[in-house]
């Protein structure tokens, strides 16, 4: 079993990430790494870990089987890349990295050093969104039609203010899209199946001193002909959960975060009643509609110890570099139909 871990990048998500594994049994934070001394330094006397400011004495630490990341979006890929090279496994905050080209160096990094490599999207593990999956993989919404996400978040200014990299095409890779809504877009794609035209308009609305948009729409085409549209925003105060809408010829469901709000079929099962009793009151936090921080490290904690069973088991992540680059290809083809005002068709 892979034991001991290491941190790449000590912002504010890196707390979220030795928060999930020091609650897993057998797995031991080891050290943390980051270019800005006081960062690193912060970090590791708050968890009472090494601390590092050259990422290459970090991976040269035998203790470390396992990296996570935790640096800016656009700089996924060179410690990713390095770590597999020392044959680190790897575990990237989202998104996977910033544009396909990224990620697939990234993903062939890893297979060519025989190491394992996830994506944070602790949505898919959601009891909620397991149940959702059930119900369309068993054909209970008959006909798919519509497949809907809406991510109404507020950011203060301050909040773009408050980092560089945030609001650069550089290193954050976009706006709401790319850094708040990819959860959303993750789960939409990985419920709906992949995406085969897509449409979009994109804006800077209330945000001073960014290059990326703060209000998103597009309208997607599955491939299985289900029409749906993915909304995303940092402008809608005071923020709302985000929401999943699925609908199907035989049966519609709402997810709200953690609840499900919306369940129904026109062919009941006696679990029906019991989900919608069941999962409704799930969500305990503000989902980070106004307030990054304000968000569970359970769902990392899942992910860790999917990630940790698939090396074990060895087989892929059930959230490997390939299910991670999804949500990336999708979010790219919105950017290209908003700038050129065309629809956009996926490979």
């Amino acid at each position: 079993m892979p034991k001991g871990f290491g941190i790449i990048g000590c912002g504010m998500i890196s707390r979220f990430h030795a928060r999930a594994i020091n609650e897993i049994k057998g797995a031991k934070l080891v050290a943390c790494y980051d270019h800005v001394g006081a960062a690193s330094q912060r970090l590791g006397k708050e968890f009472g870990i090494e601390y590092h400011t050259d990422l290459d004495a970090m991976l040269q630490d035998d203790r470390i089987d396992v990296v996570t990341i935790c640096t800016p979006s656009g700089a996924h890929m060179e410690p990713g890349v390095a770590a597999a090279r020392r044959g680190k496994h790897v575990i990237v905050e989202k998104p996977l990295e910033i544009t396909l080209k990224r990620c697939d160096k990234m993903i062939a990094a890893c297979e060519k050093h025989g190491v394992t490599l996830a994506t944070i999207f602790p949505s898919r593990f959601h009891h909620c969104s397991q149940l959702l999956k059930k119900a369309i993989d068993t054909e209970r919404f008959g006909r798919l039609t519509l497949g809907d996400a809406y991510v109404k978040w507020f950011r203060t200014q301050e909040y773009y203010d408050s980092g560089k990299w945030r609001g650069t095409w550089q290193l954050d890779g976009g706006g709401a899209l790319m850094n708040q809504a990819i959860h959303s877009v993750d789960l939409l794609v990985w419920l709906m199946g992949p995406v085969e035209e897509i449409s979009a308009m994109t804006a800077t609305m209330t945000h001073e001193r960014i290059e990326v948009e703060d209000v998103a729409v597009a309208n997607l085409k599955f491939k299985s002909g289900a029409l749906g549209v993915i909304e995303a925003t940092t402008t809608s105060y005071p923020g709302a959960l985000k929401r999943i809408e699925i609908s199907g010829n035989m049966g519609s469901a709402v997810l709200e975060e953690e609840d499900i709000k919306d369940w129904q079929f026109a062919e009941e099962t006696p679990e029906d009643e019991k989900i919608r009793q069941e999962m409704a009151g799930q969500t305990d936090s503000g989902g980070g509609a106004a307030d990054p921080s304000a968000i569970s490290h359970h769902g990392h904690t899942m992910v860790f110890e999917e990630f940790i069973s698939s090396i074990i088991e060895d087989r892929p992540s059930r959230i490997d570099g390939h299910e991670g680059r999804r949500s990336v290809e999708v979010i790219e083809a919105i950017y290209e139909s908003a700038k050129t005002g065309q629809r956009v068709k996926l490979a």
